[in-house]
């Protein structure tokens, strides 16, 4: 008999969505799945869309996150890992779609040593019904490459192996709102699990204008401390494992806050101090004093006289 495949996927108030999701996993050609459903507090009639499903077929479960959890959606993922029975894990979020060929596409990769499938996913407008591109997967330097953004996993790219997952100590961070999928595969590659490369794209990622990453475009200064303290985080978790070149990683993390500053700076917000305080720790506790220096000069430019843009460069 074939593996048992667990689809776990957190919602809030996505009823006029989530049967597009649904309606994907039903369409699937592998068939010994299980899709858990954890509603993260929905206030709007997200249990009667789900009603049709779960009357429909019993491979659909659906369950309230525990009051005693924090609300988020990491902390559905990780209740619906707690009571998922499948051998193979797939988180996957309530408004993405899979192709009707995802699952079975992605366990013929398994063999006995694999630990994670990692797929490629379709960026897709479907309000317009238009491909955006193609996430990138491949990397000679994957860590590396996933830290500076030319590597794209999301949470719906993988399909884990949930004995390599029960080895960790924690899976989802429950106090990350932003980047949430980032820092949960950044962790689980530094343990450096078997990894089988799929080619061909299985999911069509929803991309559309009211979505958590979009807020940090927007300037949302929540998020954006979300984004820095799980960079700053990573950056120590990789300087004391030594999993791969330190130096580039933290540059790239004094380029973001370089930029941040000067966004903050030039739209006349009053988080660019907060932010600069945040560069000036980083670059003495890493001894990094190039960029800080630069910097230094074009923030006081900017406070003094609104002008200093070259030295954000």
């Amino acid at each position: 008999m074939s593996d048992l495949i667990s689809i776990i996927i957190p919602t809030y108030n996505r009823a006029h969505l989530i049967n597009e999701t649904l309606d994907s996993i039903l369409k699937q050609s592998y068939h010994n799945w299980e899709c858990i459903i954890v509603d993260d507090g929905s206030t709007d009639n997200t249990i009667q869309v789900l009603k049709q499903y779960l009357d429909l077929d019993n491979r659909f479960q659906y369950h309230r996150r525990p009051y005693d959890r924090p609300k988020g959606a990491n902390s559905c993922r990780n209740f619906g890992f707690e009571i998922s029975k499948g051998k193979y894990i797939k988180w996957f979020d309530s408004d993405d779609i899979m192709s009707d060929f995802c699952l079975d596409t992605e366990i013929k990769k398994v063999n006995v040593h694999t630990q994670v499938v990692l797929s490629p996913l379709i960026l897709f407008d479907f309000e317009r019904k238009k491909e955006l591109k193609i996430s990138t997967i491949f990397s000679n330097n994957l860590i590396q490459d996933y830290f500076i953004g030319k590597v794209a996993l999301y949470v719906s790219g993988p399909l884990w192996e949930r004995s390599f997952l029960e080895k960790q100590s924690y899976l989802f961070d429950e106090k990350i709102s932003n980047v949430d999928d980032w820092d949960f595969n950044m962790r689980m590659l530094y343990e450096k699990p078997i990894v089988e490369f799929n080619e061909k794209p299985t999911i069509f990622y929803r991309v559309h204008a009211n979505s958590l990453s979009q807020e940090i475009q927007k300037g949302n200064i929540l998020e954006i401390i979300s984004v820095l303290d799980a960079l700053e985080k990573h950056l120590k978790l990789i300087n004391s494992n030594k999993v791969t070149s330190y130096k580039p990683l933290l540059q790239y993390t004094l380029n973001y806050y370089k930029s941040r500053i000067y966004v903050s700076l030039c739209n006349r917000e009053n988080y660019s101090f907060f932010l600069y305080k945040r560069m000036v720790r980083i670059s003495f506790l890493n001894l990094s004093f190039s960029v800080l220096t630069k910097v230094t000069i074009g923030f006081l430019l900017y406070k003094s006289i609104g002008k200093g843009y070259v030295f954000f460069k």
